[in-house]
This record gives C-alpha cells, structure tokens and sequence, in this order.
C-alpha cells in the first residue's frame, strides 16, 4: 500500500492560516491532494491538522482517497518537528512494515500527479530504502572563507556546460513504514534523487513566495500545454444553473431560480468566441425561455444521462470540433458519463460525490445556482488569454 500524509495545521507566523488560503483560486491544501488523489499509485491520503477550519474546507472537497488525522496539540506547536507528528501517526496506526509512506508538504503546490507517480516507479526500478526530491541550480556557491565551492572561478563555466546541483525543494520523500519507525527520520539507507522541474524550486514560507508561486503555477501548471482549447461551453441546468429547488404556485405553476451573474458569463463566452449550450434531463418552456434570455447556441431538453454523451457528440461533428474542445458543467449522475468525456469537466461544491471523485475534475467553490457557471465561465475564458 502507498500512503500519503500531509501535515498542516493552524498556526502560521509569516502567513496566517496559509494552508488554506486562496492559492490560484483554491485554497493551497487542495494542490497537493488533488495530486495526489488523481493518482492511481496513491492508495490512501491521510491530512494531520490540529485545524477545525482546515478539517471543515478538506471535507468539502470530497476526495475519496482523504481522511482527516487530529495530531496533538504537542506536535502542533512552532518547536514541532515533521518527524514528531509523523511517529505519533504512526503509533496509533496500524500499516505493514513494507508500505510506502510518501511524506507531502502543502506548501510546494506545484507538485503535480505525474511526479508522483514517477518518483514512485523510480524508487521500484532503483530499488532504493527511500527518495527525495531536488531540482538543479546552476548558481556558483561559495564557502564563507571566500573559496568557491562548486566550480573553479578562474575557469568559469558557461551555464550550459555546468552540471550545476541538486537542490532539496521539498516537495515529498518517501520511505518504508518500517525504516521510519526504525530511524526515526524521513530518509534512510539507499537514497534515490527525483529531480522536478526547476519552476518547482519555490516553497511558500513568505509572502513574496506566495506572489513568485502563483505566477509560476499559472505559466507551468493551469496552463499547461495539453489543456485543451475550449471551443464549446455545455451546462446543465437543475442543481448547476439552479439550486435544483423545485418551486410551485397556488395554481400548479411550476417556477425555477436563476442567477444573473450565470447569464454574464454566457455573454463573456460568447465574446470569446465560445459557442455555449443548455443540456438537461428535463422538459420545460420555463429553460426554454432561460436559453433564449442567455442567447445560447445550443438547448437540449429531455435527455436521459446515456443521451447526453449523444448528442454533445453530433454537436462536435456539426462545429468540427472534438470532445477535447468541449467544457461542461453539471452536478449529478445523469452527467456522469460526459463529465468523464469531455476535454475540462467541473461541478458545483455541492455536487453529487460520484461526481466529485471524477478524476481531473473541477470542484468549483460556489454552488449550484449561485453563480457556479459564472466562475467555471471566468476559469475557462482565463486559461485561454
């Protein structure tokens, strides 16, 4: 088994209650778990905190992979060391002496699956006791009796020609169960190097950190260079561009709530040369009305869930365009299948389980109805400036 431990917890001196500050409109704690529950090496996740609003903001993520571990009010303190809460973890669990345990700092947000999933394998092949990460820098560092101490100054080297060295950034290590309770330490025996990207060098301890991280997150991370170009924006309509509140007159007249702000970000698409549609598993004049209000391109009412996959894909055919050219939003069983097919797929935070734990999805903060659409539009509209 390969467990996965994250400690953060409330106290903060440079940064207050950074672990869950909005980090590139997440809160910073969500980088490193959606990572790792996207990962299909990673069998169990488990987040020390000695946090109620930590607990409270991890919960309503949804991982499926997570669960929430109290540490001691000892090992939450300043003096605390990592290695402290990760033995008293391990005294009141119960794992085999041969599962990995991959130690995961939330303050190294740019850690992505991939490295994961690679540095896991590379431990495998390598046959090491235990792994850390590094990048390289190619900066000339020198002692401080003013000898130089990776390179020799009277032959200076060109950049490309310099090895450089390795630099611990402090994304993960990872280590048996039985070598930690052993040594008592992260790290032990034979130790094999996962170089990442040199972007991933920052760790956030200060608030300039913060300001270099988010930039750097969005050139190398959210924009990365597989996502896809979105051409067509699909919403569905009860419990996404409503709050899925059934409303009745004295009379039988059936009434449903939208949000303006839903409409504004139909109108922002539009401008951006998004097509947009309308696609629901109801019948009704009431969102035939709603989609002409919003200039939609596309309504399709009355699909079962095995329908909606359908007719998105003749929709593609029409525009000449694929799936990966398509962004949908929806909340619950019925768009299932399509959140799984299209090229960025995103739920309200009060979504359906099930559909949260769709792999890459989007959990988005707001709620159905409360302008969900509006910020899964700006997300969208963002990434392809």
């Amino acid at each position: 088994m390969n467990i996965a431990f994250v400690p953060v917890r409330c106290g903060s001196k440079s940064i207050i209650f950074k672990n869950i500050k909005d980090f590139c409109g997440k809160p910073l704690v969500y980088w490193c778990l959606s990572a790792l529950q996207n990962s299909k090496n990673i069998d169990k996740i488990f987040l020390a905190t000695d946090c109620e609003e930590i607990r409270s903001i991890v919960n309503n993520f949804s991982f499926s992979k997570v669960n929430l571990y109290d540490r001691s009010e000892e090992n939450s303190s300043d003096s605390a060391s990592t290695e402290s809460v990760m033995m008293e973890f391990l005294d009141k669990n119960s794992f085999d002496d041969d599962d990995l345990f991959l130690l995961v700092q939330a303050t190294s947000p740019l850690t992505q699956t991939k490295d994961f999933d690679k540095a896991l394998n590379m431990m495998k092949v390598a046959k090491s006791d235990s792994l850390l990460t590094c990048v390289r820098t190619k900066r000339f560092f020198w002692n401080d009796n003013g000898t130089p101490l990776n390179y020799n100054y009277l032959s200076r080297p060109r950049r490309q020609d310099f090895d450089g060295m390795l630099m611990e950034n402090g994304a993960f290590y990872i280590n048996t169960i039985r070598n930690i309770k052993v040594n008592k330490n992260r790290l032990s025996g034979k130790i094999s190097i996962y170089e990442m990207e040199e972007f991933t060098a920052t760790e956030i301890d200060e608030n300039d950190d913060w300001i270099v991280a988010e930039s750097l997150m969005r050139k190398y991370v959210l924009s990365g260079k597989d996502r896809p170009v979105i051409k067509l924006f699909l919403s569905d309509v009860d419990g996404t561009l409503t709050d899925a509140s059934m409303y009745y007159g004295e009379n039988g007249e059936e009434f449903k709530k939208f949000n303006t702000h839903d409409g504004k970000g139909f109108e922002l698409l539009r401008a951006a040369g998004i097509k947009t549609g309308m696609i629901t598993s109801e019948n009704t004049n009431i969102v035939k009305n709603r989609a002409k209000k919003i200039k939609a391109d596309y309504l399709y009412q009355g699909l079962e869930h095995k329908e909606k996959l359908v007719i998105v894909k003749e929709i593609c055919h029409k525009e000449g365009i694929a799936l990966t050219d398509v962004a949908y939003i929806g909340d619950d069983i019925n768009c299932k299948e399509l959140l799984e097919s299209v090229g960025i797929a995103a739920c309200p935070s009060d979504a359906l389980k099930e559909i949260k734990n769709i792999p890459n999805i989007t959990i988005l903060s707001k709620k159905g109805g409360y302008g969900v659409v509006r910020e899964f539009a700006d997300i969208i509209i963002g990434n392809q400036v």
